[in-house]
């Protein structure tokens, strides 16, 4: 079990199960649906498997380009900690007990389970042939938030949607920020990515506006919904990490690209899930 954590980076399900929980209670507060404690289990599965099915997919895939990039040669399948051969097993299996998991759900969420699989498992493909991989990538993560929303009420609305684009947008833009540290192999490989496209500065340049993008969304739900002042005090720290990061990874110096991608946005998706939760614990008495 301790390898198979390693191989799907368990930790970084800190960037999208905060904002699953936000999904998830937003279909229940505001909506007068009832909280039922085997559904939220359910949806924590989902994000579970999900994550694995993706990462464990995208190792096993990236295993040849690993074993050449001097940063990821140390990664389980290149390292040979994990064989390409149960890292596929593992995908499959994660991939059963998801597409299991949702039909336990409702309906609507067994539909498109196939089509949320496909999503995250096709972000592996995507740096062969477009720059735009990290869009793919936030796309994936940011069905977190409307998949936990369908889970509870059965449908779509516009406030989740908000939510799965300021995932999509800042995840995109943190992406992008990681991708700095491959700018050279990644050309050297004929990898895509937008820093090997585009440069490191104008790079960090589009990284800034998809977290202009991510801060307007986290902010449009006000105009829908009312908040208690804890939201707010959730958008002014979400946004300020946004900020953060941008001002400890600049052209001429990208030697802070991990504390930037792991640490601060770790700490900008959890403080504010917790904020919009005491804000809907608050709204609920």
């Amino acid at each position: 079990m301790k390898k198979y954590f390693s191989l799907v980076l368990f930790a970084h399900s800190v960037f999208a199960l905060p904002f699953a929980m936000i999904g998830f209670f937003l279909g229940v507060t505001p909506t007068n649906n009832p909280f039922e404690w085997h559904k939220l289990i359910l949806v924590l599965l989902c994000m579970v498997f999900a994550r694995n099915s993706a990462m464990a997919f995208n190792r096993y895939l990236d295993r040849d380009i690993d074993a050449k990039n001097p940063r990821t040669k140390m990664r389980d399948i290149p390292a040979g900690k994990v064989s390409a051969n149960e890292a596929l097993i593992f995908v499959i299996i994660n991939c059963i007990l998801f597409a299991v998991a949702t039909y336990f759900i409702n309906p609507l969420c067994f539909y498109l389970s196939p089509v949320a699989l496909f999503v995250v498992l096709f972000y592996s493909y995507t740096k062969r042939f477009t720059a735009l991989c990290h869009l793919v990538l936030g796309l994936g993560l940011s069905l977190a938030p409307i998949g936990a929303y369908i889970a509870v009420t059965g449908h779509f609305a516009l406030v989740p949607v908000l939510y799965s684009l300021t995932v999509l947008f800042w995840v995109s833009g943190f992406d992008i920020i990681y991708a700095l540290q491959d700018e050279d192999f990644d050309r050297d490989e004929k990898l895509h990515s937008i820093p090997s496209a585009l440069g490191i500065k104008n790079a960090l340049n589009v990284s800034v506006l998809l977290h202009i993008l991510s801060a307007t969304c986290v902010i449009l739900p006000v105009f829908f919904t009312q908040f208690s002042w804890v939201y707010y005090v959730g958008i002014v720290f979400f946004c300020s990490m946004l900020i953060y990061q941008h001002l400890l990874v600049k052209p001429n110096d990208i030697s802070k690209v991990n504390r930037a991608f792991q640490t601060l946005n770790g700490y900008a998706s959890v403080v504010f899930a917790i904020c919009f939760l005491i804000d809907a614990y608050i709204r609920s008495k």
